[in-house]
């Protein structure tokens, strides 16, 4: 067996934390929805009919803040080592961007601050990742990846 195929590819998903999935998000605006037509249908046969363009008017509101919540309740960023390559991979809403670095060459500084995120460097190429998940979890993949970058580089060069 070649020392090559001795390490299998190394994979992390640093996902968004989202309380309720777009499925349950409907849902919710869905019974939002009944509630405040039976409310409004109330007032309406008392006779207070402009409660009704209020209450198209708030859900209206709460419906585009709803589409927005769940355009980036999917938002994640995917790590991928083997090697011969270090791939990340951002899922921004309906944009995808993919950044393959060669893992010889790659650097990873692990984030300082607070607000700092992971920052993987190779042959000019800056990347900055971690955006989705707690400082704590990024240093941890931190950690992991300057552990992993080397040791796939010494792989390679001894294949």
């Amino acid at each position: 067996m070649r020392r090559e195929h001795a390490m299998e590819k190394q994979e992390w998903m640093l996902r968004r934390n989202c309380s309720l999935t777009p499925r349950q998000l409907g849902l919710a605006y869905g019974v939002l929805c009944c509630l405040s037509f039976v409310v409004a249908g109330i007032f309406v046969m008392m006779g207070a009919w402009q409660v009704i363009f209020f209450t198209l008017l708030e859900l209206g509101a709460v419906a585009v803040a709803f589409l927005v919540y769940a355009r980036h309740a999917t938002d994640r960023e995917h790590i991928a080592l083997s090697p011969d390559c270090l791939l990340i991979e951002r899922f921004d809403g309906t944009q995808v961007q993919r950044i393959r670095l060669d893992p010889v060459w790659a650097r990873v500084a692990a984030p300082r601050g607070a607000q700092d995120l992971i920052r993987v460097r190779a042959c000019g190429v800056e990347v900055e990742i971690g955006r989705h998940v707690t400082m704590a979890r990024r240093r941890q993949i931190a950690r992991e990846l300057q552990q992993q970058v080397p040791s796939v580089a010494q792989l390679r060069h001894a294949a």
